[in-house]
Order: C-alpha cells, then sequence, then structure tokens
C-alpha cells in the first residue's frame, strides 16, 4: 500500500509558480528592480555611446523606471480580468481594491520621501496612476492604446506646463509629479494594461508583443537621433522635463521637445521607444520563463522571488540607503544591493511566501471586499 504524500506548509505551496502567476512578468519587474537600483547607486553613465563600452551601464537611466510602470500596468490588468475584465457588480470591487492599493502605495512613498535620500521616489507618482487608471479597467486592449499614445504626444507639454507650481519646492516637493510627469507615466501604464488584456499568455501574442516592442523602439530612436541629436549639454538638463540650449533657434527647441531620444526627456521619442522596450522585455521574459516546467521555473526562482515582492524590495532598498553613513555609489555597491535584495527575497519567499508590504496591501484589500 503507498502512503500518500504530506501537503507542504502553506507558505511552502507555490514557492517556484504561484497558481495563474506569469513567472516572466515576475522576472521582468526583478529586472525593473535591479536595474532601478544601478540608477540609484551603481554609478551609471550619463549617456549611453554604442562605441564607448565604458558608457553602456547609461541604459539604466529611464529605462528601468519606465519598465517598473508598464509592469505596473501589466499586474493591474492581469488581477482585473486579464482578457476579459469583469463587469457590475465584481469591476466595482476591483476599483476599490485599486484605490486601496493608490492610496497605500501613495503613502508608503511620502514616508520614503522622508527618508531625504538622494534619490527620487518614484511611488507617490504611482500611488496616483493606479486612481487615473480605475475609470478605464473595463476599456479594450485598442482602446487602451489609443489612450497611451494620446498621452504620449501630450507628455512634453504636460511636463513642462507643471514647472511653474514647483518654482520654489525642495527636493521633497519635486518628486510629486516634476520628476516622474503624471501624464508621461501613465502612457507607461495604459500599455501595460493593454499588454496584459491583450494576452500575454498566448505564445503567438508573445512573439508578436516581443517583435512589435523591439521595432516601435528602434524606429522611435532612429527618427530621434536624425531629427532632434542629444545635445552636448544634456547633462544639466532636470530628470522628467524636455531640454533644448539656450542658442536653439524656434524649430530645434520644437524637436528637442518633441522628438529628442534623451533619457527621460519625456518627449513623444522618449516615451514610445522606453515603451517599446518595456513591452519587448516583458513579452521575452514571459516566453522564456513562463510554461517551461519546473527546471526552468527553478532557474528564474532567484529573480521571481525579487519581483514577486516589488514594493517591499523597492522601500528596502531606500531604507538601506538611508542608514548607510555615506551614499554609496559604485558597481560595487549595486553588487551588494542586488544580491542582498535576491536573497531577502528568495529566502522570505520560501519560509513566508508573499512580501511583508505586498501582504500588508493584500489584507487591506481583503477588508475593503469584506465592508463593500
Amino acid at each position: 500500500m503507498t502512503t500518500a504524500r504530506p501537503a507542504p506548509p502553506a507558505a511552502m505551496r507555490g514557492v517556484l509558480v504561484a497558481p495563474g502567476r506569469l513567472q516572466g512578468v515576475d522576472v521582468a519587474r526583478a529586472l525593473a528592480l535591479l536595474g532601478m537600483m544601478a540608477a540609484h547607486v551603481g554609478g551609471v553613465a550619463d549617456a549611453f555611446d554604442w562605441a564607448d563600452g565604458a558608457t553602456w551601464s547609461a541604459v539604466a537611466n529611464g529605462r528601468p523606471s519606465t519598465l517598473f510602470a508598464v509592469l505596473a500596468g501589466v499586474s493591474i490588468g492581469l488581477t482585473s480580468g486579464r482578457t476579459t475584465p469583469p463587469g457590475a457588480p465584481a469591476i466595482g470591487r476591483v476599483r476599490a481594491r485599486l484605490a486601496v492599493r493608490a492610496v497605500f502605495v501613495f503613502s508608503i512613498g511620502l514616508l520614503l520621501m522622508a527618508l531625504d535620500t538622494p534619490v527620487y521616489v518614484i511611488l507617490p507618482t504611482y500611488g496616483a496612476l493606479f486612481l487615473l487608471v480605475v475609470p478605464v479597467l473595463r476599456l479594450r486592449a485598442r482602446w487602451l492604446f489609443v489612450l497611451a499614445a494620446v498621452c504620449a504626444l501630450a507628455s512634453p507639454v504636460a511636463a513642462l506646463a507643471v514647472v511653474p507650481l514647483y518654482a520654489d519646492a525642495g527636493m521633497f516637493g519635486v518628486q510629486l509629479g516634476l520628476v516622474y510627469p503624471v501624464v508621461t507615466f501613465l502612457a507607461y501604464v495604459l500599455v501595460g494594461i493593454a499588454v496584459a488584456r491583450s494576452g500575454l499568455e498566448d505564445r503567438v501574442r508573445q512573439v508578436l508583443l516581443l517583435a512589435s516592442g523591439a521595432l516601435v523602439a528602434a524606429t522611435a530612436y532612429v527618427v530621434g537621433n536624425l531629427v532632434a541629436p542629444v545635445p552636448t549639454d544634456a547633462e544639466y538638463a532636470f530628470p522628467g522635463l524636455p531640454y533644448a540650449p539656450d542658442d536653439s533657434t524656434p524649430g530645434q527647441v520644437l524637436a528637442q521637445y518633441f522628438a529628442s531620444p534623451r533619457d527621460h526627456s519625456s518627449s513623444v521619442v522618449d516615451v514610445v521607444a522606453t515603451a517599446g522596450i518595456a513591452v519587448a522585455v516583458v513579452a521575452l521574459c514571459t516566453l522564456v520563463f513562463d510554461g517551461r516546467g519546473r527546471t526552468v521555473a527553478r532557474v528564474a526562482f532567484p529573480l521571481a522571488a525579487v519581483g514577486s515582492m516589488p514594493l517591499t524590495v523597492y522601500a528596502g532598498h531606500l531604507v538601506v540607503i538611508a542608514a548607510l553613513p555615506e551614499y554609496p555609489e559604485s558597481a560595487t555597491a549595486w553588487g551588494w544591493f542586488a544580491v542582498g535584495s535576491v536573497l531577502f527575497a528568495m529566502t522570505w519567499r520560501a519560509v513566508l511566501g508573499r512580501g511583508p508590504l505586498e501582504r500588508l496591501v493584500a489584507r487591506l484589500t481583503r477588508l475593503v471586499a469584506e465592508a463593500r
């Protein structure tokens, strides 16, 4: 007679891949988190130059935060019905939960800003974005892409329009919508929701998203570099805002504002190119890591563990930065942050499952559902 194998403890169930969870999305989210850490503490180059390998670290400027924003949209899409969002009354519960998440993320962002690190904290903008997408959760993918395109076209104008509001703002104030402009990043979140609505689990869709994202990004960068080459003094530009040198002609100013390929410029080219890269990365990760069996799941587990608790890892690395006697800024420092994040996430996920801040958010959203 055979003896049934005892079920694993609840904390150990789904350690590799929880039911219904896309591991590739978690891997992509880990890449975004580690990329943002590199931008914060890695001492990366200011500008990317194909001919100079020492500048290749500049890929961490702007693109990881864009990927993080697109993945926020993907998560919203996956948790609100995937390809088929629910109707009433279920959609009301989804919207209420998302609103709770928005308030929680915004609040955590304010607390992290209060640590007074030299890092621009993205979470308050995220909280605002979660609220802004509440009304569009039932839209189809095509209309979400249309709205994202409208936001991309309006991005440089909207980014410049809010500058007077921050004339007297300090480090704390400029993080609230200036460094990460709301309209610009709304485009990314809308693209992410549209990707989830497109059927991210389907192999054919993954290949199409990978190819289209790469093609869009490459085309945008080619057009941008031809129409509006990055100025030599662009290192003086404020992140999140379009920039043109003082001696530019009106035509050059217009080209720089709308077609600049500079990272964090909020130009139309910057938004389209970085969104395309993000879509390609998400599609590639799901294509490689989802539905490939336990061996691939084990290989992906270190990164997937980090990506499964993004709020915890993001907040944790800022707390560590604040606790250090000196601000770290080197490739070695980034290496320690990356290894520490992976080891922490692997251990926590294997023993306790969901990350601590993610667990708190889930508990709060359950309370809202029960109240309704």
